[in-house]
């Protein structure tokens, strides 16, 4: 089965509106983020309706997104971080998700930057209701490396961590399961795009580590405006020709998808 370790079947849907259907036909398993009350409630019928026709499941996250502070200006004078986690811990307690996420730490550009303050708060309330309630996280981060480890400590406490779009090195990667943390990295189209580091890691890191992901619609393949679930194919047969390449013992297709489906149950079920 293939298995999408993130994606946002909200605004996917309004770049494609065929998608569950393709989903669906496809037999995905996804892990879905959302970072408000609509996108959430869109992700959460979506989830009822496939458990409902014995579907491939969706699973739902919700999270204060870590670029949220610096793209509405209105939002955080309008108290919406405060909102956004009494939100958080009002479904969590309810039992209404499965994931937590995407949380993490921007730090790309001068915008970014200038929010880290708020950043650190947020990551620090959502790893706190990950640890409270049992949940697995997944982690934004970008030029951000110092602040997940500075954290390493917390992340050790939770259920499983999954760095969604995994840009580090594999000296990190493994430093971080070194210290504990039950850390999965995933890898979508940017395997597909002449990304060095990113494509080194998915050829040599453990295999019961490693996790696929669309990112959908956010991380298009060359010659596409959006990424979808018909994207996954392609990403598995990159990474096991990179590993094939590497000397992996698992760098067949089909034997990788098994391998990347059976971590992403460990991971978030």
């Amino acid at each position: 089965m293939l298995t999408d370790a993130h994606c946002h079947p909200f605004d996917l849907a309004g770049l494609f509106p065929e998608a569950e259907q393709e989903r669906r036909q496809m037999g995905v398993l996804c892990a879905a983020s959302s970072s408000s009350m609509e996108e959430f409630a869109y992700n959460e019928e979506l989830s009822q309706k496939a458990a409902s026709q014995s579907a491939a499941g969706i699973l739902n996250g919700f999270a204060v997104h870590p670029q949220m502070p610096a793209s509405a200006g209105s939002w955080m004078r309008e108290g919406g971080a405060e909102r956004g986690v009494e939100l958080l811990e009002k479904l969590a307690a309810q039992g209404r998700f499965d994931i937590i996420g995407e949380t993490g730490f921007d730090l790309f550009n001068a915008a970014f930057r200038e929010t880290e303050a708020v950043q650190d708060r947020l990551f620090a309330q959502h790893i706190e209701c990950a640890i409270a309630h049992g949940l697995p996280v997944v982690i934004h981060a970008r030029r951000a490396m110092h602040k997940i480890f500075a954290c390493a400590k917390k992340l050790a406490k939770c259920k499983s961590v999954v760095f969604h779009s995994w840009a580090g090195t594999q000296a990190e990667g493994e430093a971080l399961l070194k210290r504990g943390v039950n850390a999965y990295f995933s890898f979508g189209n940017a395997i597909l795009l002449n990304h060095r580091q990113v494509m080194r890691c998915a050829a040599l890191f453990a295999e019961d580590r490693l996790l696929t992901e669309t990112d959908a619609p956010y991380q298009a393949r060359r010659g596409q405006s959006f990424s979808h679930w018909a994207d996954l194919p392609f990403i598995v047969k990159a990474a096991a020709a990179l590993r094939r390449e590497a000397g992996s013992p698992c760098a067949d297709a089909g034997e990788l998808e098994a391998r990347i489906e059976a971590n992403f149950r460990r991971a978030f079920t």
